[in-house]
C-alpha cells in the first residue's frame, strides 16, 4: 500500500513540473537577433541582484504559468541586469557597464549604459519594445500577474494604438477584466 502511495505521489509532482509553465529568458542581444528573423514584441525585465521587489516579481508574477503561457507567444522576453556587465548591440551602438566592479556582483554598482539609454531609474522596470525594438513605454514597479495582464495585452495586442489619451487609457484599465 506504501508503495502504491509513493507512486501515486511520484506522479502527481511529474505532472506538475511537466505542466509547469515558464518564461523563455533570453539576453537582450538573443531576443534582438531572434526579432530580426521573426518579429514580435520584446519584454524586458530590468532588474538588479539586490533588489526585493525584483525577487518578488520573479517569485510571485513570473511564475505565473498563464502568464508565462502569453509572454512566451507574444514576446521575446529579456532578463537584463541593469547594473551588470553584459555587452548589448542595440540600434547600432554597444552599450556597456564600464565601472562594473565584480566585486560589487551582489550588491549595488554602477548603472549599465543600457538602462540608462532607456532612462531606467528604479527597478524593477519593465521596458516594452515594438517588433523593430522600437522603445514602447517603461512599467515602473512590482506588478501582481493581473496587473501586469494589463501591459502585456495593451502591447502585445497592439490597443496602445488606439489609446491617444489618459482618459482612455484610465477607460481601458478600468474596463480590463485579468484572465490570469
Amino acid at each position: 500500500m506504501h508503495k502504491l502511495n509513493y507512486i501515486l505521489i511520484l506522479f502527481l509532482i511529474s505532472v506538475f513540473v511537466i505542466n509547469a509553465q515558464e518564461i523563455n529568458w533570453l539576453t537582450m542581444n538573443e531576443a534582438l537577433a531572434k526579432q530580426k528573423e521573426v518579429p514580435k514584441k520584446i519584454m524586458v525585465d530590468m532588474f538588479t541582484t539586490w533588489c526585493g521587489p525584483c525577487k518578488m516579481l520573479d517569485r510571485n508574477t513570473f511564475s505565473n504559468a498563464k502568464l508565462a503561457e502569453y509572454v512566451n507567444a507574444n514576446y521575446y522576453a529579456v532578463k537584463f541586469n541593469a547594473e551588470g556587465d553584459e555587452a548589448v548591440d542595440f540600434n547600432g551602438q554597444t552599450f556597456s557597464n564600464p565601472n562594473y566592479d565584480p566585486a560589487k556582483a551582489r550588491r549595488r554598482n554602477s548603472q549599465h549604459q543600457m538602462a540608462q539609454y532607456f532612462g531606467t531609474r528604479s527597478y524593477p522596470t519593465i521596458l516594452f519594445l515594438g517588433e523593430n525594438a522600437e522603445f514602447l513605454a517603461p512599467i515602473p514597479g512590482y506588478r501582481t500577474a493581473p496587473q501586469l495582464e494589463l501591459y502585456l495585452k495593451l502591447f502585445g495586442e497592439d490597443l496602445y494604438k488606439t489609446i491617444n489619451s489618459q482618459d482612455a487609457f484610465n477607460a481601458y484599465a478600468k474596463s480590463f477584466k485579468s484572465s490570469f
